[in-house]
């Protein structure tokens, strides 16, 4: 028998220690829900479960952006659902004018109508707003969509100009009167131009050193108090309104003005007038081009809804498959990192019973020297 060193305390000690460190691991994992609370539980669990944690957030995130742009799709469409409400009014009292029990005091009443329900089409188009942004005056354009966890998993959105300009129904038609560099007097009549031009004289001037849309050589349209007001006219070719366009040709130095019935070379320093927009429902041939006007235009709202529309079906098919996968790649997850707890709560009981026993064996084996006294009285 030793009495320096106590062999059985000294083993019984280091199983007391071995117990109280596995009881502590398994209170901590019962505590936390989680089978790997540091790397050192399982290294390899521990970087996949972190790889599928991003992917998760990743996809729910990609679920929030679809939902988005759902949102963002709803806010146009409902505006066009108007924008299509007034056309039909618009269509309706085309109609109305195109009867000839109608005097003109009457059609004169009914292109006051039709001029100030264009005005609201464009205001709709110019006011509608998504967190700010403007979504229906043809500046929302390949815009994207992330909705996807990872890089360039997107789509691409582009709506277009609804004005009324740009749906061919800008009020009253009127007229691009010019001085071609021949000398000859040139007027274009019932055309459509640039809502953004007031009716007026404009100078075709060589703005080169302005860089407008960064051109080697660029020319604009300047009004009577000299101030750069566009770089070209555009009109939509819808039936029953001519066509007229105006661009800077490069090559010869010159804005060419382009309608159905005449052609037209202006020089720089030229001027030509501007006239105002849009359909005429003051006779009944008038009106009856007016309803072909209308016609298109809801034709085109349609299909700008049609569009959207379908986008949206997309998306919130989207929105279910993402939801989908991500529930599928958190249970994934679940099965590395989180601790079942029925084997768990056995693996505790056990290391609990252990560390009792062994407090219990260090007191018996700190009670065995006591016995060497014996033998020394």
């Amino acid at each position: 028998m030793r009495i320096n060193n106590n062999l059985m305390a000294m083993n019984t000690h280091r199983q007391l220690g071995i117990g109280n460190s596995a009881a502590a691991k398994s209170m901590e994992k019962l505590s936390s829900g989680l089978r790997i609370n540091r790397a050192g539980d399982d290294a390899a669990g521990l970087s996949i479960s972190e790889k599928m944690r991003g992917q998760i957030r990743g996809l729910n995130q990609a679920s929030r952006n679809a939902q988005d742009g759902i949102s963002l799709i709803q806010t146009a469409e409902g505006a066009l659902q108007e924008t299509h409400a007034i056309l039909q009014r618009m269509r309706e009292l085309a109609v109305q004018s195109a009867n000839d029990t109608n005097q003109d005091v009457d059609r004169e009443a009914i292109q006051k109508e039709i001029d100030q329900l264009a005005t609201e089409i464009t205001r709709i188009s110019t006011d509608t707003e998504f967190n700010n942004e403007k979504v229906l005056n043809g500046s929302y354009q390949d815009k994207t969509l992330q909705i996807g966890a990872n890089k360039d998993q997107n789509i691409t959105l582009s709506i277009a100009n609804m004005s009324a300009f740009e749906l061919g129904v800008a009020g009253t038609p009127g007229a691009v009167s010019a001085v071609a560099s021949d000398g000859s007097s040139i007027t274009l009549a019932g055309v459509a131009t640039d809502p953004g031009l007031a009716a007026g004289t404009y100078t075709v001037v060589d703005v080169s050193s302005h860089a407008v849309y960064g051109g080697t050589y660029s020319y604009a349209l300047q009004d009577a108090n000299g101030n750069i007001v566009a770089l070209g006219v555009d009109g939509d070719d819808n039936d029953g309104i001519d066509e007229i366009n105006a661009w800077v040709d490069v090559n010869d130095t010159n804005v060419e003005l382009i309608g159905h019935t005449a052609n037209a070379s202006l020089d720089v320093g030229s001027k030509f007038t501007v006239e105002g927009n849009g359909i005429n429902v003051s006779s009944q041939g008038d009106a009856n081009n007016a309803i072909e006007i209308i016609n298109n235009a809801i034709k085109r709202v349609s299909q700008e809804r049609s569009m959207l529309g379908a986008i949206q079906n997309r998306l919130e098919h989207t929105i279910r498959n993402l939801d989908t996968s991500a529930e599928n790649l958190q249970a994934a997850e679940s099965r590395i990192r989180d601790v079942d707890m029925a084997k768990e709560m056995m693996e505790f009981t056990k290391n609990n019973i252990l560390q009792q026993a062994a407090q219990a064996m260090l007191a018996q084996a700190n009670q065995a020297p006591q016995g060497i006294l014996q033998l020394l009285r």
